[in-house]
């Protein structure tokens, strides 16, 4: 049976990505936008706080279930920033070039061994606004970050980010080759192991305790949440 559900960003680049990966899972995805939903303030001190926030704002204003994606880029020579500011890193209004090239001037001088990073992610799931066990899918991907950018596909900090043992940047790999490794993938394919067969089931019936198996420039992790935002 496919379920419905409500996918709370406004992100054009994310949501196909997010698409692209629950493909076949037995979920009918909505964007917020669908339903003229507006994003919320995003003032959670970490990426699984902020999934949750949109995750419950998307779910009350559309009544049904939601899946938000919280993600961003930490780079350790600059003390884990951009984070949870990853998307806004320029300033109000700056895209992902501004960004790209903000975090370029900022690293400059700064040899390889000190350029590592990784992207985080969490996916929240809610069956409900109120849903006071929440599922919160959180994982890891490493690399470093290039001189310059490099390729084209992607989105965000894509063409700067080289994967961990790859030698690619995230902007180019296949696209299905990156959304089975990434991140977002990772904390996807611990989601769709928890909520069970075909991604159908409700997330109050998750086995508790999952972990996805990851590859080897990412990890991942799910847990159950408390009440939260």
């Amino acid at each position: 049976m496919t379920r419905r559900v409500v996918l709370a960003t406004g992100n054009r680049g994310k949501l196909a990505e997010l698409r692209a990966i629950l493909a076949g899972a037995g979920l009918e995805v909505l964007s917020q936008s669908d339903f003229g939903i507006e994003p919320p303030v995003e003032d959670g001190e970490s990426f699984a706080a902020n999934a949750l926030i949109k995750a419950r704002h998307a779910s009350r204003l559309a009544r049904m279930p939601a899946i938000a994606d919280d993600s961003g880029l930490e780079v350790d020579a600059l003390g884990g920033r951009p984070g949870i500011h990853s998307a806004r890193y320029a300033g109000p209004g700056c895209g992902d070039a501004d960004n790209n090239a903000k975090l370029l001037r900022e690293l400059h001088g700064v040899a390889d061994a000190g350029r590592t990073a990784r992207y985080r992610c969490a996916i929240a799931w809610v069956d409900h606004a109120d849903d006071p066990s929440p599922l919160v899918c959180e994982a890891a991907w490493e690399g470093r970050i290039a001189w310059a950018p490099r390729g084209t596909g992607g989105f965000g900090y894509d063409p700067l980010f080289i994967v961990a043992g790859v030698g690619l940047t995230a902007a180019e790999m296949p696209a299905e080759e990156k959304n089975r490794v990434s991140h977002r993938g990772q904390a996807l394919s611990a989601l769709a192991a928890a909520l069970g067969p075909g991604c159908a089931a409700s997330a109050g019936a998750a086995r508790r305790g999952l972990t996805a198996r990851p590859s080897r420039a990412s990890r991942a992790s799910v847990r159950r949440s408390g009440r939260g935002r």
